[in-house]
């Protein structure tokens, strides 16, 4: 028997490109480390299922992140070649991908998330500032404000509207951040991120060192059984797999969700990986159980699906979120 190969893909044409090539060099390098399977790493701009098909991959690793690579089209091209692969499968990832989607979701689950409105170019803004005004469908805060006036409001609108058909905006929570890990279904030690400026922005998250992380931080009684409950809660809600990052602001009103990430980074400063760590899972650890789930779970196509669900996992620990404020 051939040993089994891994086709570990990154790159892609999404704005997050950089951080996926250095996280997908990341796997690759932990994989091979184990010697366990033949590793094929790969980065790409597109590819279409014959592509995949002619590398005869056992599986397939897609360590990308965007619309495009986590959003949803790559992991249909995937499930249209039937070969096993590693995350959320295309429904859930175009559900988290859409920051708007995943809000009203968690907000009918009773899972408490900051007001928001997609913003229309041109129309008004009903909410008052302090907002956010991001993206609706992309991530490390790229193109991400923080507005605390009117005029600012309107200068981000003016700055992002022409090149982002969709803008969120978002009340702005003045807190803690704190992420939420999920690996297989299981709560991984939660972390709070101290940005040296104050604020968390793709500086801070891959070009510079000043950016301290609190692994397992001191939180009030039963606060984080509480944070870890809604992120497995709405984890669940969207039907993902394998694993995912669930990003909180911390405030004296309690956890606010603020969105979810169904392929996160595996750099040097990537937060699964640390909290994976802390947990005594080593990076090529990690990266097994994944690759042996996917094994595990076969192809995606004509697999049975439980109430419309990528396959999702059944939580190891039980979890039920209180009822929090409704995000709109």
């Amino acid at each position: 028997m051939p040993p089994l190969r891994v086709l570990v893909l990154f790159g892609g044409p999404d704005a997050e490109r950089p951080v996926s090539i250095e996280s997908g060099r990341a796997v690759a390098a932990a994989l091979r480390d184990l010697g366990a399977w033949e590793v094929d790493a790969l980065e790409i701009d597109l590819i279409d299922a014959a592509s995949l098909l002619e590398r005869e991959p056992s599986v397939v690793f897609p360590v990308l992140h965007g619309p495009w690579g986590e959003g949803g089209p790559l992991q249909e091209i995937l499930e249209a070649t039937g070969i096993p692969y590693v995350g959320s499968g295309p429904r859930a990832a175009r559900l988290a991908m859409d920051k708007c989607a995943t809000k009203l979701l968690a907000s009918g689950a009773g899972i408490p998330t900051p007001a928001a409105r997609e913003l229309s170019p041109g129309a008004p803004c009903d909410l008052a500032p302090p907002l956010v005004i991001k993206p609706v469908d992309d991530g490390s805060s790229v193109d991400l404000r923080i507005c605390r006036t009117a005029e600012e409001v309107a200068t981000a609108r003016r700055e992002l509207e022409g090149r982002r058909p969709r803008l969120l905006a978002e009340r702005y929570v003045e807190g803690r951040e704190i992420t939420a890990p999920v690996v297989h279904g299981s709560s991984m030690p939660l972390i709070e991120i101290r940005a040296a400026s104050g604020l968390y922005d793709y500086d801070a998250k891959y070009l510079r060192d000043d950016t301290t992380y609190l692994v397992a931080p001191e939180l009030a009684p039963g606060l984080r059984e509480r944070i870890e409950g809604l992120a497995l809660a709405v984890y669940q809600r969207l039907g993902c797999r394998d694993l995912a990052r669930v990003d909180f602001m911390l405030d004296a009103e309690g956890p606010w969700l603020l969105e979810v990430n169904t392929m996160p980074g595996f750099t040097g400063h990537s937060l699964v990986p640390m909290a994976a760590q802390h947990a005594g899972i080593a990076m090529p650890q990690l990266c097994a159980m994944l690759v042996e789930a996917a094994l595990r779970r076969g192809p995606g196509r004509g697999r049975a699906r439980g109430d419309g669900l990528d396959g999702a996992e059944p939580s190891r620990t039980s979890h039920r979120p209180s009822a929090g404020v409704a995000g709109d």
